[in-house]
């Protein structure tokens, strides 16, 4: 009974979504007052339907409701209870369920927390929302039903991917979609704008700590999801250019570009028409990955679908999406005006150049990506794009964006003395040229690109650090000030840990035995042996490292190759010994007729500040949201 309802709330869910979308816009534009207050109810109403119908779908997990199809083809019950929660969104329909209810979630806070905004506003952001809710749910009922019935019920079901019974299921995905589905707030707010004709700064005041927000879940969530890769593939790498991973990192470039250019729009009244742009560039990517995972054009362990009806359906709603926001845009945008005035040596430039760069970015990765799949599609052949050629475009265009990051947060609104501050900033460039010529020294290797890494890295520190300074000398930082020096604090840590694994990581595919050692970057990896254990379904053979140095014991390490009973699929479970400065990393291959092991051994030296960068990027992030200015336009009546 209770998939029925699951399926009838969101057959409502839809059918109020359209209220939401049509009547509160139509009301705006007509000056209708009594149809603009069915906007927040309406919001609510959808959010409820969707919390009830996702409870619905993971109560059938839990009880092993194998008369709901979704769940049949995603779990059994020797699956352990914490994967039948991930399980919920581990396949196509569950994780654009998932979509949507985040989605509804975002709109419901939108709804809440705009009670001092313009009611006419407020309508239309609120129903631009909607109208994109009403036409994925449409999605998910004609072709994604997750509460289709199977009759007569299996009576065991297939089970979840072995790939995706791990914790990252649990937190990558959420993580990763409220980011997705976050950009749509300040897609809205632009459309909205657009659709007011008052393209002013108000509405980059108001979206700006929205867009924070999602750029924070998506920071989050591309972090989780190298992670995961990391320690769950096996082969310890941290990023592999996978298409799907780009389907996430291409908004993010944009997002990032869009936070900048807010900044720009909301302190100085410019960039209005090209921030616009960039919030609905922003959601459109973030829909256009949604059509790359959910279409099946994708093969991933990440991509689900494979129906083609899914991928036109989808190709149908960005069409439209991003056809009628696009022509919104050319239609009103041009007619406002440019602005304050600037020089080339003002900060507004060189956060435009700073947007030119992300975007130029996001444009190479999306080449990349899309490239192969257009040459497939035309029947010319197929090719394959991987890390020689995103390595080969998109680290030259990184380049000067990091160089930028020293000297930006220097310069002033409107005018500049640049030589000024390129004679405040002799500090942090001695600083950068010590680092790139000693650090490779210490670690025994000279190579021009890490020590290129170095530079990059201690000039955005040194200029930090005078930054920091300074701002205390001169009184008490704002909480933007500070969010905007974590945030490139982590940039520099990021770029360390990539510089730091990518020149001197040490890799050893080597046949052992027990009793045999191999030696990896300083440390001695010896195998003591192999044995069979039982998992709660599956069945495992472990392997058995001891870790020293210099005679010392570091630790023991306990790889497994694993054989899931449901689907007899092989998986490597890397062991790693995690620190500071460096991860042993040992993964146990197949076994040989000689009774050996294939074993792959790596020493990765700081390999973990990659992922300690995201954290402070999201740290800035979550500063920045919470500054006070935010808090107080936020009690106060505002018009926009």
């Amino acid at each position: 009974m209770i998939p029925e309802l699951g399926h009838y709330a969101l057959i409502l869910a839809f059918c109020v979504a359209l209220v939401q979308g049509v009547l509160p816009l139509f009301g705006a534009q007509q000056g209708r007052r009594e149809w603009l207050v069915l906007a927040r109810p309406a919001a609510q109403t959808v959010f409820l339907l969707l919390v009830f119908a996702f409870g619905s779908l993971a109560w059938s997990f839990y009880v092993n409701d194998f008369s709901v199809l979704y769940v049949a083809e995603h779990s059994n019950t020797s699956l352990p209870t914490v994967y039948r929660l991930g399980a919920v969104w581990g396949g196509h329909e569950g994780s654009l369920l998932l979509w949507l209810l985040l989605l509804s979630t975002w709109t419901f806070l939108v709804a809440q927390l705009s009670k001092t905004l313009d009611e006419f506003m407020v309508a239309r952001v609120i129903g631009v929302l909607g109208l994109v809710s009403s036409g994925l749910l449409l999605f998910v009922l004609a072709t994604s039903n997750p509460f289709e019935r199977l009759l007569p019920a299996a009576q065991e079901g297939r089970s979840l991917n072995p790939l995706l019974q791990d914790p990252g299921l649990v937190f990558h995905p959420p993580m990763l979609y409220m980011g997705y589905v976050g950009f749509s707030v300040a897609f809205a707010f632009a459309i909205a704008s657009l659709l007011s004709n008052r393209l002013d700064a108000a509405w980059a005041r108001w979206s700006r700590p929205w867009t924070t927000a999602a750029w924070i879940f998506l920071t989050l969530g591309i972090a989780l999801g190298s992670w995961w890769a990391y320690y769950e593939l096996g082969w310890g790498g941290w990023w592999f250019w996978d298409p799907v991973e780009n389907a996430s990192f291409i908004p993010w470039l944009v997002g990032t570009a869009l936070l900048h250019s807010l900044a720009v729009t909301e302190k100085r009244g410019v960039f209005k028409s090209w921030t616009v742009l960039l919030a609905i560039t922003a959601f459109s990517l973030s829909l256009l990955g949604t059509f790359l995972v959910r279409s099946g054009v994708l093969t991933s362990v990440h991509a689900f679908a494979t129906d083609p009806r899914r991928g036109i359906f989808i190709l149908i709603l960005l069409s439209l999406v991003v056809g009628s926001s696009l022509t919104l845009y050319a239609v009103r945008a041009p007619k406002r005006a440019m602005g304050a005035k600037f020089t080339l040596t003002a900060r507004e430039t060189m956060i435009l150049l700073g947007n030119v760069f992300l975007v130029t970015a996001a444009a190479s990765v999306l080449l990349g990506t899309l490239y192969p799949l257009l040459i497939d599609a035309l029947n010319l052949g197929k090719i394959s794009v991987g890390p020689p050629y995103f390595n080969a475009v998109f680290v030259p265009i990184m380049i000067p964006l990091l160089v930028l990051m020293g000297i930006g947060p220097w310069t002033n609104w409107k005018n500049t003395n640049l030589l000024a501050v390129i004679k405040r900033l002799w500090i942090a460039a001695l600083l950068a040229v010590l680092a790139a010529l000693l650090i490779p020294r210490v670690m025994g290797e000279f190579t021009w690109l890490a020590s290129l890494g170095f530079l990059l890295a201690f000039w955005i520190i040194g200029s930090g650090i005078q930054q920091v300074i300074r701002q205390f000398k001169a009184g008490k930082p704002t909480g933007s000030f500070i969010g905007m020096q974590f945030a490139h604090l982590g940039i520099a840590i990021f770029v360390i840990g990539v510089t730091m694994v990518g020149a001197y990581q040490e890799e050893r595919d080597v046949k052992m035995s027990s009793g045999d050692t191999v030696a990896v970057g300083g440390y001695q990896i010896q195998m003591q042996g192999i044995a069979a254990v039982t998992g709660p379904n599956y069945m495992a053979t472990r392997g058995t490292f001891v870790v020293s140095r210099k005679g010392q014991l570091e630790t023991t390490l306990y790889p497994e190759k694993r054989n899931y009973v449901a689907s007899t699929m092989p998986m490597t479970e890397a062991a790693i010994n995690a620190g500071l400065t460096r991860d042993i990393y040992v993964s146990l291959g197949e076994a040989l007729p000689d009774q050996s092991w294939a074993v792959r051994v790596y020493y990765k030296p700081f390999v973990d500040w990659i992922w300690g960068g995201c954290l402070l990027m999201a740290i800035g992030g979550i500063i920045a949201m919470l500054d006070k200015r935010y808090r107080s336009k936020l009690r106060g009546k505002h018009e926009i």
